[in-house]
């Protein structure tokens, strides 16, 4: 028992020092995930309530507007996952404020990304074909 306490002490104590030893932080969001998204082909159409926008410092969707204050990058078996530290602004507010939030985001792989507020929210999105990466 005392054998067993050790050893849970001691993985209690090292294990989040392991996890971060690989977690890179960048000021923006990084260059092959700016542009316009939609959830689907008919989601790329600019009135959507589906579509986002990611830009170097900044993240757009129907409910927010937000700045990016950072961007952590923890590598995985299937590629990066980013988790954005945003301060946004709630855009159906009659007056706004900012509040933090935070937006994984990983390739999906075919031109896809998954994106949400938790693991359990990531939405595929598409790149909309129209659209060339936002410059911002």
């Amino acid at each position: 028992m005392m054998r067993t306490m050790t050893l849970l002490a001691a993985m209690i104590v090292l294990l989040p020092h392991l996890a971060a030893a690989h977690v890179v932080r960048h000021s923006s969001i990084p260059q092959p995930f700016w542009g316009t998204w939609g959830s689907g082909a008919a989601q790329c159409v600019p009135a959507d309530k589906q579509t986002i926008v990611l830009a170097a410092k900044t993240y757009v969707s129907d409910a927010a507007q937000c700045d990016v204050e950072y961007v952590s990058e923890t590598p995985s078996p299937k590629g990066s996952t980013y988790s954005a530290s945003l301060q946004c602004t709630d855009s159906s507010a009659a007056s706004p404020k900012k509040a933090g939030m935070t937006l994984i985001f990983r390739s999906a792989g075919d031109g896809r990304i998954s994106v949400g507020r938790d693991f359990d929210s990531l939405v595929d999105y598409r790149r909309c074909a129209a659209n060339k990466p936002a410059q911002k």
